[in-house]
């Protein structure tokens, strides 16, 4: 006999198993329910509007309104969930129009019913059993996930899957949240998935303030540095894509230099900012070998760290200065060849640089001439004027003539491209800032990002201060040209390793008899300037070799140490004997005997001579410091001396207070 317990056992069992079949009929009742709800109203509407007809004509428009207003609300979900659901509206307005008029058993109309009516119910069915408990479990975490960011009313709708990226498109509450809040949000949102911050990224809709991408790039593809293995593509022109590294979906990083009209970019300046042990010394030489393997384009260096990173790449630049004087030299030769290299391309009918411009001129319409009879000159190839550690080189000339440069440079074919640590406003003013939009920014303080980087882009999720010096060469890349979906996007300069030596080398000796030299106009405005401080960079050919400056201690010489009579003669031996009639030292003069005025002014107009033959041609007080002392001068005697100078066209004065600017010979005496 059964007890009580097992009776109500069995009872509450079979209950069980009854709830449990209805609960799992229950998702799968509404499209019967709706089916029957259509026909019973097709029903009733041919009842009231069997003759009507208005009512027929209303029917019509009501049916292509609603199946309208259905697409236009499922925007926000998958297409074949809008697609799905304004065929089925379609299908059961059009049903119920057509019973209304004719009425429920006309012609097809029941056999329509019957068979479209059960169609469309189990398709959705179908639809509704293919979700599976993972899909339900997903959405659930999405919307808890939300919901501890403190974005509780945001919807999520389509969602793109890549390979290691996810794209999810996110919509706000109207009127109570905006894009701002997602971006506050991407930190807590890293933190519930366990992501690193810069793992995850938003990109607003600029049509929106309400709408957006969220993307999630859940791993790492950066970790494993890429070694360079030489310039993307040798010869090649400037005007195409400089390959300086990937990002973090595997995609080539490139940014441009020249402008190109017809992608609607500008001319380019960059700046590279990074804390030390960033990676800015590999940034700098991918993009730099990039440049130099281009078959028309010439670059002037200055680097006060004598070369350190470039010097396997000295013998191909036109120009390069370890810094002091000689960077003084190169920016008073650049305020002067940037409006000589603008005339040649207006006089030639360029609006901007393009390659056309660094060929022969032989097309018509861009004859310097005014009958536009080919004037066959010479071409202009871009230039890139380099800046290293540019912190030195901003406090001693100011910001007034790099900002004038980084102005005026773009449309005389010419980028700027200023490296340092740190571009806070005590380093560089806002304005030589604003000229330099583009940015190469590597790992730095977390208080330095605002520096680096627009608000936007930290914003959209972009943090370089997350790195420091942890990860070098990872990088954001704010650039003309690119996608400013991309601007947030980590990426990684490739590593330059012992073995990038040789290479580089190779590519130094490809441009000595490739590459470009520096068009008449530029060398000639850089000569009148600097006289003999600017050598330019002669190609070579297969029958002379090269020679590499040295750029060691002294970097005044440009010859051999010794010449043939020197190397000859005994260092053991005494000094001869100063003849009559020699030419007295510079700073020589007998001991205890104070030059006169006359012969201290000669003696002041050789040292800039032999200044000028030296190269140096940027002077002030402090260089004459060891003649003052020998002869008894003093420094305002010096000071006024080259004011004597300047009035007679010896000098001009630069940016900088009490530097002034060799005017060569020949330039003095025209």
């Amino acid at each position: 006999m059964r007890n009580r317990g097992d009776y109500e056992h069995g009872t509450s069992g079979g209950g069980s198993i009854g709830a449990y079949l209805l609960h799992r009929a229950k998702p799968h009742l509404p499209p019967w329910l709706g089916v029957a709800g259509i026909g019973v109203a097709g029903s009733g509407a041919h009842l009231m509007w069997a003759d009507s007809v208005g009512a027929g004509v209303g029917l019509t428009l009501s049916a292509v309104a609603l199946t309208g207003a259905t697409w236009w609300a499922g925007r926000e979900t998958s297409p074949q969930r809008r697609l799905h659901s304004a065929i089925t509206v379609a299908a059961g307005s059009a049903w119920m129009t057509g019973a209304a008029l004719a009425g429920p058993l006309a012609g097809s109309l029941p056999d329509v019913y019957l068979m479209g009516g059960a169609v469309l119910a189990l398709s959705w069915n179908i639809r509704m059993a293919l979700r599976t408990s993972d899909g339900e479990a997903t959405r659930s975490a999405d919307k808890g996930l939300l919901e501890k960011v403190g974005l509780a009313k945001a919807k999520i709708g389509r969602t793109q899957v890549e390979p290691n990226r996810v794209t999810a498109a996110l919509a706000l509450e109207p009127g109570e949240q905006t894009t701002d809040d997602v971006a506050k949000a991407l930190a807590r949102i890293a933190s519930a998935l366990d992501l690193p911050q810069s793992a995850v990224r938003f990109q607003p809709d600029p049509d929106s303030a309400r709408r957006g991408d969220l993307v999630i790039v859940p791993r790492d593809m950066l970790t494993e540095p890429e070694p360079w293995e030489g310039p993307s593509q040798p010869g090649g022109s400037i005007m195409d894509p400089l390959v300086i590294g990937r990002y973090d979906d595997g995609s080539p990083l490139v940014v441009w230099l020249p402008g190109d009209p017809k992608a609607g970019r500008n001319a380019q300046h960059f700046l590279i900012a990074g804390g030390t042990g960033s990676g800015k010394g590999d940034a700098a030489l991918n993009l730099q070998t990039e440049i130099l393997s281009r078959r028309d384009v010439i670059m002037w260096l200055s680097d006060p760290k004598s070369f350190q990173d470039f010097r396997p790449l000295l013998p191909a630049y036109d120009w390069a200065v370890e810094g002091g004087s000689g960077t003084e030299a190169m920016v008073e030769a650049l305020q002067q060849v940037i409006p000589a290299r603008t005339s040649w391309l207006g006089k030639h009918s360029y609006r901007q640089w393009t390659p056309q411009a660094a060929e022969r001129q032989t097309d018509p319409a861009h004859s310097c001439r005014p009958d536009n009879t080919p004037c066959g000159c010479e071409g202009m190839p871009y230039m890139v004027a380099w800046m290293e550690e540019a912190a030195n080189t901003l406090r001693a000339l100011g910001d007034d003539a790099f900002t004038g440069i980084a102005q005026e440079a773009r449309s005389a074919g010419c980028s700027l491209i200023v490296s340092l640590q740190r571009p806070s406003y005590d380093q560089m003013s806002t304005s030589t800032r604003a000229s330099l939009p583009s940015v190469i920014a590597l790992g730095c303080d977390p208080r330095d990002e605002g520096f680096s980087l627009p608000d936007a882009v930290i914003d959209a999720g972009a943090h370089p201060g997350a790195w420091g010096n942890r990860k070098p060469g990872y990088c954001y890349v704010v650039a003309g040209g690119i996608d400013p979906d991309r601007y947030a996007a980590p990426a990684r300069t490739r590593q330059f390793t012992a073995d990038a030596a040789p290479v580089m080398e190779m590519l130094a000796q490809w441009a000595l008899r490739n590459g470009a030299t520096a068009d008449p106009v530029t060398t000639g405005a850089a000569k009148a300037v600097v006289g003999n401080a600017y050598t330019g960079r002669q190609t070579l050919t297969d029958e002379t070799e090269p020679t590499v400056p040295d750029h060691d201690d002294d970097s005044s010489q440009t010859g051999p140490l010794l010449d043939a009579e020197d190397a000859a003669m005994d260092p053991e031996a005494d000094l001869p004997a100063p003849q009559q009639g020699d030419d007295a030292p510079l700073f020589g003069q007998e001991a205890g005997r104070k030059p006169s005025p006359e012969e201290a002014r000669q003696l002041f107009a050789r040292a800039l001579d032999e200044f000028e033959a030296n190269g140096q041609m940027v002077v002030g007080p402090k260089d004459f410091m060891d003649w003052c002392d020998a002869n008894g001068y003093s420094r305002p005697w010096v000071s006024a001396r080259l004011r004597d100078a300047a009035m007679e066209g010896r000098l001009q004065p630069t940016a900088q207070t009490g530097r002034w600017r060799i005017v060569p010979l020949l330039a003095a005496a025209a």
